[in-house]
């Protein structure tokens, strides 16, 4: 019999990933991929951030998870302060709320195909 930890861990473990597009009059300007938040990073985000600022952890958790198409990073830590004054913040809602609803949709086999393109 398979274990409840198994079950979970095959069909919403860490190895999936999501992406969000982000497009300026229908043109595609940023693709986000990341992988699903666990508690464990939750818990660092947190302690990282104001944690009594809800746009602070928002903020620290798409700068945390936020990958290109290759899986490298696509925001460094130094780049908090620019993201927060220089950036609609409409935008970056959008890619926050992408990825705090990740999991909602099944866009990750869409994901997965690209990357191993």
């Amino acid at each position: 019999m398979t274990r409840a930890v198994d079950l979970l861990r095959n069909e919403f473990g860490v190895s999936q990933l999501y992406k969000h597009e982000v497009k300026k009059n229908k043109e595609v300007i940023l693709t986000v991929y990341w992988h699903p938040l666990t508690i464990a990073e939750r818990e660092s985000i947190q302690k990282s951030s104001n944690s009594e600022d809800s746009n602070d952890f928002a903020l620290q958790l798409m700068i945390v998870k936020a990958l290109d198409k290759k899986g490298e990073r696509l925001f460094a830590d130094g780049d908090k302060a620019s993201l927060r004054r220089e950036i609609e913040a409409a935008i970056l809602q959008e890619i926050q709320l992408a990825m705090i609803e990740s999991g909602t949709s099944r866009e990750v086999e869409e994901a997965k195909a690209v990357l191993k393109s």
